[in-house]
């Protein structure tokens, strides 16, 4: 399937005019930013001069496959990546991401990419194209998902301590050992005001659509919510833009932002939660029946999430400090659970109109790959309405209190609970499966490698 519309040439007609405009209206622009999201959510790819950007809407840009499975520090995945020989792929541009970079000195541009094989197949193991083969089937239930990310992130000193430990922006140490962020504070927003209006300026520039901005719990923590999409795709593009942008605009200004799960172990870490619904070809949300409750759609798919969920948590928490955000009482789910209004849950079904009935998947860490995180939300919602799965009852109070925590708690279960997954491979695609497991064990093998220095003051 062709990813954003895209059928056997990189470009359609229309993208190449589009281009075309582009550098028309930006002549000052020569470097192109070319980007391509790997499995583990790193930004790829190639810079390319002005006089040669052309040539990506023409299958003129090639980058390895094994570039999509790189670990989280860049390397191939050693146990795999040779047994095709290493072959390239083909580029595929998506058009609509094309912006400018303002937070950069040099005018420049960037946009997003996908890998097709030589054979102009679509890579089965690509996120964006994964992701795009996920709304194909629901396009086929006659639904279409709409959805919207919140992302939280710490805003930092670019200067760490000496041991390494990251230096907050925000308080000073007696406010910051209580844990206190002023959450929703106004005062501590316009603290930042400069940074936070050059991210929204960034935003608007590259059409990307903040809702709230928002100061978080613990210090120097910060949200950013877009606005929903009843394009999964596009929804997930932004979502790593806006991640590129926050990390952009903070270097510009003397910071360093992190979506790291947890950087600071007493303090609360960084989630992103996703809100989606689902419309029918009319345009209805399926998941509104005029009632308080939700339609038994709405309960299929909430059944659905919930039986995936624990196989799925690799790709909600992906690396070994994901896990230090799962909590008792730290708004991190340990069991699958939903219930209406109830942020103690996995899944939560906010209050209000009940135009807006919508699953609030509260799971993943800001550190995880969007596309991946949506694809494990939306498999969740599709197996659960394929199969018409009837869910628990809700959660009323501390679901803390009421649930064993069953949720793997740390990245070797995670792995292993993965590649043993039975019901995911079907949705996602067993050649994705087999890659990702090698990547993350790969990943926790260099970690079981590493003495920490807590070791050396504890046991030498």
């Amino acid at each position: 399937m062709a990813v954003d519309g895209v059928a056997e040439s990189s470009c359609s007609i229309q993208d190449s005019a589009l281009l075309a405009r582009f550098l028309e209206k930006n002549p000052q622009v020569d470097v192109f930013e070319v980007i391509l999201v790997d499995v583990s959510g790193g930004l790829r790819g190639k810079w390319v001069e002005r006089a040669n950007i052309a040539k990506l809407c023409c299958g003129g840009l090639k980058l390895p496959l094994s570039t999509l499975l790189f670990d989280i520090w860049g390397r191939d995945p050693e146990a795999s990546v040779f047994e095709h020989g290493d072959e390239d792929g083909i580029a595929v541009p998506s058009i609509r991401s094309l912006s400018l970079v303002p937070w950069l000195k040099r005018p420049t541009a960037q946009l997003l990419i996908s890998l097709r094989d030589i054979d102009g197949d679509d890579c089965d193991y690509d996120p964006r194209t994964m992701l795009a083969s996920l709304l194909e089937r629901f396009k086929q239930q006659g639904l279409t998902p709409v959805l919207a990310t919140e992302m939280e992130f710490f805003l930092l000193q670019q200067e760490r301590d000496g041991d390494g430990t990251p230096r907050h922006t925000e308080g000073n140490t007696r406010l910051q050992g209580i844990q206190a962020g002023q959450t929703y504070g106004i005062d501590a927003m316009q603290e930042m005001a400069d940074f936070m209006h050059a991210v929204r300026d960034a935003c608007v520039e590259q059409q990307l659509p903040i809702d709230t901005l928002i100061k978080e719990a613990s210090p120097s923590q910060y949200e950013i919510n877009l606005y929903h999409q009843p394009d999964a795709l596009l929804a997930a593009d932004q979502a790593v833009l806006l991640q590129r942008a926050i990390k952009g605009v903070a270097r510009e200004h003397g910071y360093s932002a992190s979506f790291m799960a947890k950087p600071f172990g007493e303090q609360a870490g960084n989630g992103m939660h996703v809100h989606c619904s689902l419309l029918d070809k009319q345009g209805n949300n399926v998941f509104d029946d005029g009632s308080e409750q939700g339609s038994e759609l709405l309960r299929h798919a909430v059944a659905g999430c919930m039986a995936v969920m624990e196989e799925s948590m690799l790709l909600f928490a992906p690396n070994v400090n994901s896990y230090r955000r799962f909590q008792c009482g730290s708004h991190a789910p340990l069991a699958p659970s939903w219930g209406y209004e109830n942020r103690t849950c996995a899944l939560r079904i906010p209050a209000g109109s009940t135009k807006a009935m919508r699953i609030e998947h509260r799971v993943g860490g800001a550190d995880a790959n969007p596309y991946l995180s949506i694809c494990a939300i939306l498999a969740g919602m599709l197996y659960g309405i394929e199969n018409k799965l009837a869910s628990a009852a809700p959660i009323e109070g501390n679901a803390y209190d009421q649930l064993t925590a069953t949720l793997p708690r740390y990245l070797p279960d995670a792995i292993e609970r993965f590649a043993n997954s039975k019901i995911l491979p079907n949705y996602l695609g067993t050649n994705f499966y087999r890659h990702f497991a090698v990547v993350k064990r790969q990943e926790l093998a260099e970690f079981d490698r590493q003495v920490t220095a807590l070791e050396y003051d504890s046991y030498l």
